[in-house]
């Protein structure tokens, strides 16, 4: 069950442009209590997850992920490889590469979860 949740992170992310519905489809993956963190800068709270997705796609047109499969580690975290292609409103098409580690709760909501970027300045 829990790596059906974190698979279905990465497809509702890409689909979260195409409406209120599918947004919110993908913000019910995640616990209240979520501590995300990018570029090492750690952000607390849905709210600021939420505010994060509005500025993601603010600035992009189109996102597709791809990505190696959830493993999990013996701390309990699972980690996978992505790759991301987009297409920017201002800059044109991109791609980036990188890890994200993630931690469910108790309820199967995910609680945690850091992108770490080959690009350290993907986020600046």
């Amino acid at each position: 069950m829990n790596k059906l949740i974190l698979d279905d992170y990465f497809a509702r992310f890409d689909d979260a442009r195409q409406g209120a519905a599918q947004k919110e489809a993908l913000h019910e993956l995640f616990s209240e209590e979520l501590v995300f963190v990018l570029n090492g800068q750690e952000i607390k709270g849905k709210s600021n997850w939420r505010a994060f997705i509005d500025k993601v796609y603010q600035s992009n047109e189109q996102l597709v992920h791809m990505y190696n499969g959830w493993e999990q580690q013996e701390d309990g975290t699972y980690q996978t490889r992505w790759a991301i292609c987009g297409k920017r409103f201002e800059t044109g098409v991109y791609t980036e590469e990188g890890m994200d580690i993630a931690r469910l709760d108790d309820q199967g909501k995910i609680v945690y979860l850091e992108n770490v970027p080959d690009n350290t300045a993907f986020f600046s």
